[in-house]
């Protein structure tokens, strides 16, 4: 079965909705199934995306592609400062 990936935008959206379920009395499985999500995806979301409002979702992420983008030109220049200490010291 093919995953579907949701946007912040959706995933607040769905917390809304499943927010509007519980408060009904219905029960986080119930609620999970509803929303066609597993509990487990549902409560990762709660913890992730709980209180946001879709700006500061998508805020999240571009941060988060952001460090990622960073991350990687350190972990290059790391590299290269390393392959150059190996040349300056002949040992090739």
């Amino acid at each position: 079965m093919a995953r579907k990936r949701y946007r912040p935008e959706e995933i607040i959206a769905k917390l809304r909705e499943a927010d509007v379920l519980l408060a009904q009395g219905n029960k986080v499985p119930e609620v999970a199934r509803h929303l066609g999500v597993t509990e487990q995806t549902y409560y990762r979301w709660r913890k992730e995306y709980g209180g946001m409002k879709v700006s500061q979702a998508r805020r999240l992420k571009e941060l988060e592609k952001e460090n990622a983008r960073l991350r990687k030109a350190v972990s290059d220049l790391h590299l290269d400062k390393l392959i150059l200490q190996e040349a300056a010291r002949g040992n090739f």
